[in-house]
């Protein structure tokens, strides 16, 4: 949920206890998912911060609350794959958790309606979402942040399986990183359990969501602290 501030230019963002699937064709109430999936996008965001990457996020305010910059959000998502996973798996017919070198990256147009669908390029560019050059600055920007995440959960002994991106302008014209960054929206895997700690606990109904999601949070914060 987003609501204004006494700032036009700053927006405050509650996380709330509640999964959804399926571009929101599902959606089930989780007591406590919004502490996790907030903590979780407030350690990566201030990380990403700390690395000279250009994000949204401002402050944590409180464990379900965090402030932001206000963004024009671009109506795409951009992704980006490490491994194969989900979709990519069906739909290429190669083996789960196939190793992508070098990453894939993927655009959708964001819309629930439309079951986000996968656009190009010359698409992108022919609806007017974006021009040549922002969608070159997009796939930098995904590549960068996606190797910096990737190298961090390295370091906690998790696979960034894939990721998907949101990115938005800012007053001045500035290309930033907006959205959220939790299990939500990226797959995650134990390197030495192979079980997922993401949202395809609750996608496929595997496994309580939250204990992947407390694994997560448990090792950024012995990692990088908060």
């Amino acid at each position: 949920m987003i609501f204004a501030t006494d700032d036009p230019e700053v927006l405050w963002v509650h996380s709330k206890d509640q999964a959804t699937a399926l571009n929101g064709k599902k959606k089930v109430a989780i007591n406590q998912k919004g502490y996790y999936t907030n903590h979780i996008s407030s350690l990566l965001f201030q990380y990403l911060n700390s690395q000279d990457v250009a994000t949204h996020f401002l402050s944590l305010e409180s464990d379900t609350d965090v402030l932001v910059k206000r963004l024009k959000m671009m109506p795409l998502e951009v992704v980006v794959r490490n491994f194969a996973s989900g979709h990519f798996v069906s739909r290429f017919a190669v083996p789960n958790m196939l190793k992508l070198n070098p990453p894939v990256q993927e655009f959708y147009y964001k819309s629930d309606e439309l079951d986000d669908p996968m656009i190009n390029d010359s698409q992108i560019i022919a609806l007017k979402i974006a021009d040549e050059q922002q969608i070159k600055v997009l796939k930098t920007k995904a590549l960068k942040i996606n190797e910096s995440l990737k190298a961090l959960f390295e370091q906690i002994k998790i696979d960034l399986v894939d990721i998907k991106f949101e990115f938005g302008i800012t007053k001045t014209g500035e290309l930033v990183l907006g959205d959220e960054l939790s299990p939500d929206n990226m797959r995650l895997v134990d390197q030495e359990t192979g079980k997922s700690l993401d949202k395809d606990v609750f996608r496929k109904e595997t496994g309580n969501l939250l204990d992947g999601y407390a694994v997560v949070l448990d090792r950024l914060q012995q990692k990088i602290g908060e």
